[in-house]
């Protein structure tokens, strides 16, 4: 039988694009290339008969170009906690393996890759409010990242966006924020001020789940 496996939990992404990220609407990225991270915590997931119930990851992404131009180079690092077949069970989710091609994020962004680092499993700390637009991930020596919301330039209020995304392959719904993000793992990233992105994950093998 395939591997059957379900993840529901928050996300927390962070990019080198504006605001709003015009690839949320298949078009150029802003500065004619991509990278980014992903921070996942889940709050109930099995992977077959393997609970993944608290454990987190994080998958980091760069290409020279856009997205679909592939050439791609991707690590996944995944929380120490796992015991052996969570840590296998996570890996395959991050890979977009044991998933059906297009289905979700994480396979379509794997199927770009041209070099995947091998998985670090190391301490992680994360939180992540959706409602409050905030995030945080820090894995010493590896990963410092913070998610903030927008502030209204003309009030210094905080400022509420969402993109709604009805067939989206990640999320159906995002609250849009600011990231700041800094990785000195095989993949290093240095994100300043940039796109923003919080929302549900709830995803199986067969895509998002809504």
């Amino acid at each position: 039988m395939a591997d059957q496996w379900m993840i529901r939990g928050k996300e927390f992404g962070n990019c080198n694009c504006a605001f709003g990220c015009p690839c949320q609407f298949n078009s150029p990225s802003t500065h004619g290339h991509c990278e980014g991270i992903a921070q996942v915590l889940i709050e109930e997931g099995h992977f077959n008969d393997t609970k993944l119930d608290g454990l987190s990851f994080v998958v980091i992404l760069k290409w020279p170009g856009e997205v679909a131009e592939g050439n791609g180079q991707q690590q996944v690092i995944i929380d120490e906690r796992a015991n052996p077949e969570q840590r296998e069970a996570l890996r395959k989710i991050a890979h977009g393996e044991s998933t059906a091609p297009g289905s979700t994020v994480f396979q379509v962004y794997n199927s770009t890759m041209s070099k995947v680092h091998d998985p670090i499993y190391a301490p992680i700390e994360m939180s992540i409010d959706v409602d409050a637009r905030r995030g945080h991930t820090k894995i010493d020596g590896l990963v410092e990242s913070n998610g903030q919301p927008l502030i209204n330039p003309f009030s210094g209020e905080e400022d509420r966006k969402v993109i709604h995304l009805p067939e989206g392959f990640e999320y159906t719904y995002a609250e849009m924020g600011s990231g700041n993000t800094k990785v000195t793992s095989a993949i290093e990233l240095d994100l300043k001020d940039s796109y923003g992105q919080f929302n549900i994950l709830h995803m199986n093998q067969d895509g998002v789940i809504r």
